[in-house]
Order: structure tokens, then sequence, then C-alpha cells
């Protein structure tokens, strides 16, 4: 449990504070470089922070298998996402792309962003990725209560409700599959369980097996409503 704690800090300390490069570009830069020179694209990509960063630590085959591309960065804000969208998404020509963002802006990782600036960088990247013949596929914000890197930031599991509910509406809205992980994975007070989670923010590694059958399902709706 502590190694997994200490490499979910570790991501996250790579963009709070600690890196020059804000938007991420370098991060992927060689990776995105090797695909584009093999044309051998994804056939969706994985964009987000440190949550979907381990997930493709932690279950690489799983991306492997499905020739899916993990785009997480620890700490990352929607904000810094919606930068290095064309760079780390578009340019791959994936038919599919999963946006999970919005758990470092209720973190206030880049000072404090209102909630509607939140959705409206969530509702740029998928309007990029339409307006390049990609699918956007939205995930939910997963739980959290209280954040082990800002522990005074109040009714953070709230705010995270209110707004996974203005994204639910906004993908019902434009015919966007939505992936409820918010619903199945949260306790009642809207915390992330020990029992899932080690921190009350990050899956454990077996969660994501969960995440698994749910996104799966999500991407092969999302393409076959194409």
């Amino acid at each position: 449990m502590k190694k997994i704690f200490l490499i979910t800090i570790l991501m996250t300390a790579s963009f709070f504070g600690f890196s020059q490069d804000w938007f991420g570009f370098n991060r992927y830069k060689a990776d995105n470089e090797k695909i584009l020179a093999n044309k051998n694209y994804p056939e969706v990509v994985f964009m987000g922070n440190s949550i979907t960063d381990n997930w493709a630590y932690f279950h690489p085959d799983f991306f492997k298998d499905n020739n899916y591309c993990g785009r997480g960065i620890g700490g990352q804000t929607s904000a810094q996402m919606l930068v290095r969208f064309t760079a780390d998404v578009i340019a791959l020509h994936p038919k599919a792309v999963v946006i999970m963002a919005g758990t470092n802006d209720v973190a206030h990782n880049d000072l404090y962003v209102e909630p509607e600036h939140v959705i409206e960088n969530i509702v740029a990247m998928c309007e990029l990725a339409k307006a390049n013949g990609i699918v956007p596929i939205i995930s939910s914000i997963p739980p959290c209560a209280e954040f082990c890197w800002r522990k005074e930031i109040k009714n953070a599991g709230q705010t995270i409700v209110e707004l996974n509910n203005e994204l639910k509406a906004y993908a019902k809205k434009n015919g966007f599959v939505y992936v409820d992980y918010h619903k199945v994975l949260a306790s009642k007070d809207n915390s992330f369980p020990l029992t899932l989670s080690d921190d009350g923010c990050h899956p454990l590694p077996d969660t994501y097996f969960t995440m698994e059958e749910m996104v799966k399902k999500a991407i092969k709706e999302a393409l076959r409503n194409e």
C-alpha cells in the first residue's frame, strides 16, 4: 500500500509545483512521435490525470491488448489537458477518446477555477474530438471527499457530484456516452472507500478491474453508435 501511495504522490507532484513543463507536452512527446512514424494508431486514447496515469502503469496489458493508449499526467487540471489535447489525442488519430478530468480542478492544483470553467474545458475537448472525427466518451470524476495533498479543501465530495451532474447532462444532450464510475465507486457520503482506494482519491490497482469492465462497454456502445 505504501508503494502505491508513493507512486501516486510522485505522479501528482510531477505537475503540482515541480515541473516547468506546465502543459505536459514533453511527457509523451517521444511516444507520440513513435506512433506517428509507425502509423500504429491506437483505437482509443485515455486522456486524464494521475488516475489515468496510474491505470496505464498498473494495468499495461489492458491498454496493450485492446490497442488503447494512456495519456494521463499526474496533477493536471482540465485546462492543462485541453492545451495538450491536440498533441496527445488528435494527432494520434484514435477512433475514440475517454476523457476523465476535474479532480485536480476541485483540489485547486492550479489555483481556484469556477466549476463552470471546468465544464467548459471538458466540453472544449469533446468538441475538438468531434470536429476531428474522434468519438468523445465522458467519464465521471471519481469520488473523493478529501484530498491528502490539499486537506484545506472543503466539500470536495459534493462539488464532484455537482460537476458530474453537469457532465452527465451535457453528455445526454449531445448523444455522448457517459461512464459513471462515481455511481459505482462512491460511498453514501460521496467518499472513495478505503477498500477501493488507499488515499481516498486514487483507485487501488484492483479497483481498475471494475472500471475496465465499465469503460469497455462504454467504448463498444460509443463506436457502435457511429
